[in-house]
């Protein structure tokens, strides 16, 4: 039995793939862009595991014993698959791809996405299928262990494993149906804290950063109704004098397609006349999906229906 060992190194099977195919300490040193005294060194090594001198002198030339060339086409077809299995992969076709992802997101951001990602998935990626839901998992652990394959909205939890992409920046503004009292003159912080509102909270909270803004100023707006849900107090704002929030394009900047159900109700959309925070809209994956070819295309997808104007 032999006694040799060897741990498994992928630098052998190049090196003996090399030496079969030129025959030649030097050529085959060339090859691998090392030196002919390693190459020896890298042949008489193989000689000791292989128990076989492979190349054997001829006059000026070397010739494979009948070992070696029985190796050959064995050492060649291991060096093609290292190569497949360390090289990049390849561009993927989306038309190809078969895979079902859970996206986690807000209502009006979940409904905007379902508009754009089925329209591409239905002209790009029909086997690809998706799953929205609330907002009610711990995105960083759910990530981590599969539960979910994306996050998108606002991005506020922090964990060192989330890749994390910043996809826009939006404002605030407040959304109000045709001929609302609102409509009818400039916009003030007193008229606006006296108008009746609705605020979207998943936690039930009755105040929010415009609350803050507001007392700023010594002003304290009428909260009667909380909803967990932008489209349920859209569709409120709809059919009644509540006042609305929702993020709406930066100034100067072309529509962001999260307004789209606001136009569809027919809201008018109103500036806030006292400084808010802005809101950053992003999306968070765990790294292990950084490379997979269906999670680029579900990303790129969820980047072109966000950034495209008026989507």
């Amino acid at each position: 039995m032999n006694s040799l060992n060897p741990a498994i190194d992928a630098n052998l099977a190049v090196a003996l793939d090399a030496l079969l195919t030129e025959q030649s300490v030097t050529r085959a040193a060339a090859r691998l862009h090392t030196s002919p005294a390693a190459m020896s060194r890298t042949l008489a090594r193989l000689r000791r595991i292989l128990q076989d001198p492979l190349l054997v002198r001829a006059g000026q030339a070397m010739v494979p014993t009948p070992r070696a060339q029985s190796l050959r086409d064995e050492a060649a077809a291991v060096v093609q698959s290292l190569n497949a299995l360390l090289s990049p992969g390849a561009v993927v076709d989306p038309a190809t791809l078969r895979s079902a992802f859970t996206i986690q997101t807000a209502d009006l951001v979940g409904a905007t996405l379902a508009v754009g990602l089925l329209r591409l998935t239905r002209e790009e990626a029909p086997g690809i299928s998706l799953r929205v839901r609330a907002e009610e998992l711990e995105a960083g652990s759910a990530l981590r262990d599969g539960r979910l394959d994306l996050e998108v909205g606002s991005i506020d939890h922090v964990d060192p494993e989330t890749q994390v992409e910043k996809l826009l920046t939006l404002r605030m503004v407040a959304a109000v149906r045709p001929g609302h009292p609102l409509t009818s003159a400039p916009v003030t912080p007193a008229r606006l804290a006296a108008a009746d509102h609705v605020a979207v909270s998943r936690r039930g909270r009755f105040t929010g950063p415009l609350d803050a803004a507001l007392a700023e100023h010594n002003l304290r707006r009428r909260v009667p109704i909380v909803l967990p849900s932008h489209l349920a107090a859209m569709a409120l704002a709809a059919r009644s004098d509540a006042v609305c929030l929702i993020p709406a394009a930066l100034p100067g900047e072309p529509p962001s397609p999260l307004t789209a159900d606001a136009t569809a109700l027919g809201l008018r959309l109103l500036d806030i006349p006292v400084p808010l925070p802005p809101l950053t809209i992003g999306m968070a994956w765990h790294p292990r999906q950084s490379a997979d070819g269906a999670h680029r295309w579900l990303r790129g997808a969820v980047r072109r229906t966000l950034l495209v104007a008026g989507a």
